[in-house]
């Protein structure tokens, strides 16, 4: 396999792995929209919705760069329990600002992952996944910086 071939490979693994993060971070954020709580219950519940929109609009994208680089990409939930970095959350009792905060956690996580998949881009020299990554990067900034500034730190 060529040295082009190669980066072009660790850089879908990498694509990967942040597809699994995008749908555990919508589902986690689609448990909060349902299961919020509280005096700012419609607030959180429509922030939660618009965030968990955002983050299912990118999977195509995401997965469909994989497959421009001529590899595989997930195929299942189980596919994804295996790859992703994203902790789960399971409780639908969760206080609303312990969501806000766990939240802008994953979100700033993702954000460094989405930074470091950036330099296998340029690895690769793919300029299209390296535009995308800038996007991806910057929504996933906005969404902490909501949260943040929603939990008054921002």
């Amino acid at each position: 396999m060529a040295e082009g071939d190669n980066s072009k490979k660790a850089l879908a693994d990498a694509l990967n792995g942040l597809l699994s993060d995008y749908y555990a971070l919508y589902l986690k954020t689609k448990n909060f929209h349902w299961h919020v709580t509280g005096p700012h219950f419609r607030e959180y519940h429509l922030l939660f919705d618009e965030q968990a929109t955002e983050l299912i609009a990118t999977t195509d994208l995401v997965a469909e760069r994989v497959r421009k680089l001529g590899q595989d990409t997930l195929t299942s939930i189980g596919a994804i329990a295996g790859r992703q970095r994203i902790k789960d959350h399971d409780s639908t009792s969760t206080d609303a600002t312990k969501m806000l905060k766990e939240l802008h956690v994953d979100n700033e996580s993702l954000a460094k992952s989405l930074k470091d998949a950036k330099d296998l881009a340029d690895q690769a020299g793919d300029n299209a996944t390296d535009g995308l990554l800038d996007d991806w990067t910057d929504q996933a900034e906005q969404r902490a910086w909501f949260l943040a500034a929603t939990l008054g730190k921002g």
